[in-house]
Order: structure tokens, then C-alpha cells, then sequence
């Protein structure tokens, strides 16, 4: 019985976090996450995703969304998880160090017409933050997905979706239900 009394008080705790979500309108600004990144494939700019860890698969994760399909069998778009090239990951960590591993990556792929993806359920990845700081320089759009208090990349992105929770379980979850209603918003763009 303790088992099942687990999985109950995990469903209800998610369920708990994404009613906060509701009651502190992250409709729009998820809204405002899909517009932006729609508003990138139209001006034909990609997006770059980047995480550490269960953020890494995230990224990932959505950028199969985005390539392939999500719900429907709309056109391929440009979206690269930039935590998926290992010898570009090691080759920068042992060249130069391991805090620009993405950032590298976005000063090498990253233009104007841009949008980078910046997922951190701490919103404290050194990594991450000089990923932004690169996009900024680059003149991108960010969106971040991050957690807690948003930690100190807070304030560095355009669009910053913090979900109010201390559990990384959690924040990851709410972070793919969002990448999801995003995709979804996304194709419905593109119908």
C-alpha cells in the first residue's frame, strides 16, 4: 500500500503545480513563447535548445517535436538540441572549458533570426547563462524554461517561464507539458 499511496501523492502534487501554473496566467506567456518561436521559422531562423542532465533530454526531446512532428504532419522545422554532439561537447570542455559548451555552439550557429531555448530547473547553469549571453551578443531572441525562483538566469531572456516548485521532478515535468502546448500551438500555426 505505501507504494500506491506514492504514485498518489506524486499525481496529486503535479496536479497541485500545474494549478499554480493556471492561477498565475502562464497562458499568456506561454502564448507569447509559441508566437515568438513561430515568428522565428517564418523569418526562416531555427531554434537552439540547450539543458544540463533531464534539461538536456528535454531539449532533445522538443527538438524531435519540432523536426519531425508533434500532432500533425505540418513541414519539418529547424530545431537543434545543442547538448547532442559529443565531440563538440568534449572538444570544448577540454580546449577551453566546460561552461561554454553551448555557448560555443551558439556563437558558430546562432544569427538574428534565432531563438534560443534556455532550460534550467535551478536557472542557475553557468553553462546555460553564457549560452544566453552569447545569444544576446548575436542579437537572438531567448525563452527560458526554468524553476524555483528562476535563479540568476531570471531577467537574461526575453520570455522567462518559471515554475513555481523547489522539486526538479516536477519543474521537468511542467517544463515538457509547456514544450508541449507549445508544439501544439505551433502546429496549429503551421495547419
Amino acid at each position: 500500500m505505501k507504494e500506491e499511496q506514492y504514485v498518489r501523492e506524486h499525481i496529486e502534487e503535479h496536479i497541485t503545480v500545474a494549478e499554480s501554473m493556471l492561477r498565475n496566467a502562464f497562458d499568456s506567456t506561454i502564448a507569447n513563447a509559441a508566437e515568438l518561436i513561430c515568428e522565428c521559422f517564418d523569418r526562416g531562423g531555427k531554434l537552439l535548445l540547450c539543458g544540463n542532465g533531464g534539461s538536456a533530454a528535454d531539449a532533445q526531446h522538443i527538438s524531435a517535436e519540432f523536426v519531425v512532428r508533434f500532432e500533425t504532419n505540418r513541414r519539418a522545422l529547424p530545431a537543434i538540441a545543442l547538448n547532442t554532439n559529443g565531440s563538440i561537447l568534449t572538444a570544448t570542455a577540454n580546449d577551453f572549458d566546460a561552461d561554454r559548451i553551448f555557448s560555443r555552439q551558439v556563437e558558430a550557429l546562432g544569427t538574428e533570426k534565432d531563438v534560443l531555448l534556455a532550460i534550467s530547473t535551478s536557472g542557475n547553469s553557468a553553462n546555460v547563462i553564457k549560452a544566453m549571453e552569447a545569444a544576446k551578443e548575436k542579437g537572438m531572441k531567448i525563452i527560458s524554461f526554468l524553476g524555483r525562483d528562476g535563479g540568476k538566469m531570471k531577467g537574461i531572456g526575453d520570455i522567462d517561464i518559471i515554475i513555481p516548485c523547489n522539486t526538479t521532478s516536477y519543474i521537468q515535468e511542467m517544463h515538457i507539458m509547456t514544450a508541449h502546448i507549445i508544439c501544439g500551438l505551433v502546429d496549429r500555426h503551421y495547419e
